[in-house]
């Protein structure tokens, strides 16, 4: 197998092996340290905020608030991270960038938001009544500017940090999704937690209703602006400098959002009205979001089934193959039957669907103009990859080069 490229595709096209003898046949494989050494540092530093986070609320809430407010939280936390579940289904997102997205925004993002209030506080203190604070302005202004930047500039630095694996909007939904659960977790341990403590059982009822079953996603609703637009940002080969101007664009809508969201407890007074702004202005926006991503999840499908077909003209794939890696029937059948098999059988046609996922969105940015060296090697890496797995599944064993001595 050699990786020439045919002039017209600009496909890598199999052939047969070429009469060379090499004088090592042993794989050249990219360094991962860096990055695995900045994803430790980033989870770790992340949950440190969180534990801060813990012990700030500790100190007004009580030991027993806090874990009722906690064992809560977690109910509505659960149902998001089901959605991120089902929306990150056709090409999964790596499990460490997801768990640094949610330790972003249950801790990292929350520090931030406390340490400017605090800082809004002291200034307030210092001007000797020149100032003065104002729920209003801390509420629909302050709240909403301060919060989706912290949020937001998140998802930034996973553009930043898991560039290959930010392929597009979709991709920046299941980023801001993750960092807005996080962050409504530790928001709705302190709000449960306060609820407790007021002894008043209605208090808590209400509060759970109005956070926990009303509005689980009015974060995501507000933070996946800046995710769409930063998804935009790695479908049009930005930049890590030219993302900024995509993250700023998301950013306006996200506060926007927020700001209206937040501003309705000012204007709106009395259950009722409460109850119909819900139903005219919040849950359409809900099922426009939904919308949305049901959209880019089949654009994702469309993509692979597109980019896959390309590789079988080049005699990559067979077209049932195709059928089988870029259609959700075809992947449940395959799926299907590999729980029917042996381990390593099962295992192996895990990997040849996700790595063909892979290999489709990298065609893709390559198609897109986004063709550097590295992409070529990734791409020429994960070809082999699956003419293994291919080989796994079949039971078979791949002909090695021989060696020379």
């Amino acid at each position: 197998m050699s990786f020439d490229r045919s002039p017209d595709q600009h496909l890598p096209v199999q052939t047969s092996p070429a009469p060379v003898q090499p004088v090592w046949s042993g794989q050249v494989r990219p360094s991962r340290i860096g990055p695995i050494v900045l994803g430790i540092v980033g989870i770790v530093l992340a949950g440190l905020a969180l534990l801060a986070v813990f012990v700030y609320l500790t100190t007004f809430l009580g030991t027993g608030a806090l874990l009722f407010g906690l064992l809560l939280a977690l109910l509505p936390l659960a149902v998001v991270l089901l959605a991120v579940r089902w929306i990150d289904r056709w090409d999964p997102e790596p499990r460490p960038a997801l768990i640094f997205a949610l330790l972003w925004g249950a801790g990292i993002s929350i520090v931030t938001a406390l340490l400017f209030d605090l800082g809004v506080q002291i200034t307030i203190a210092a001007s000797a009544g020149a100032l003065a604070g104002s729920d209003f302005a801390s509420a629909v202004i302050q709240a909403p500017i301060v919060e989706e930047v912290a949020k937001g500039f998140g998802v930034l630095v996973l553009f930043w940090a898991v560039r290959r694996h930010f392929h597009g909007p979709l991709d920046g939904v299941v980023y801001a999704t993750t960092i807005a659960a996080g962050f409504a977790f530790s928001e709705n341990i302190q709000y449960f937690g306060l609820a407790m403590t007021e002894g008043n059982a209605q208090s808590l009822g209400v509060t759970f209703l109005l956070r926990g079953v009303f509005s689980p996603f009015a974060h995501v609703t507000f933070t996946i602006c800046t995710g769409l637009a930063l998804g935009l940002a790695a479908r049009r080969s930005a930049t890590r400098t030219g993302a900024l101007g995509y993250f700023l664009l998301g950013l306006l809508p996200a506060i926007a959002l927020h700001a209206l969201w937040n501003g309705s407890t000012f204007v709106l007074r009395g259950d009722a009205s409460v109850l119909i702004y819900y139903v005219v202005v919040q849950v359409p926006l809900f099922i426009v979001a939904i919308l949305i991503v049901v959209f880019l999840r089949r654009q994702e499908a469309r993509i692979t089934l597109r980019r896959l077909h390309e590789y079988s003209q080049a005699g990559w794939f067979t077209s049932a193959e195709v059928s089988m890696l870029g259609t959700g029937a075809g992947r449940r059948q395959a799926l299907a039957w590999g729980a029917r098999q042996e381990r390593p059988k099962r295992l192996a046609m895990r990997k040849f669907i996700s790595d063909a996922t892979r290999l489709a969105f990298i065609r893709d940015r390559m198609v897109r103009g986004q063709a550097t060296p590295a992409l070529h090697a990734r791409e020429a890496r994960l070809l082999g990859l699956l003419m293994q797995h291919r080989a796994d599944v079949l039971g078979q064993t791949l002909p090695g080069p021989t060696t020379t001595r």
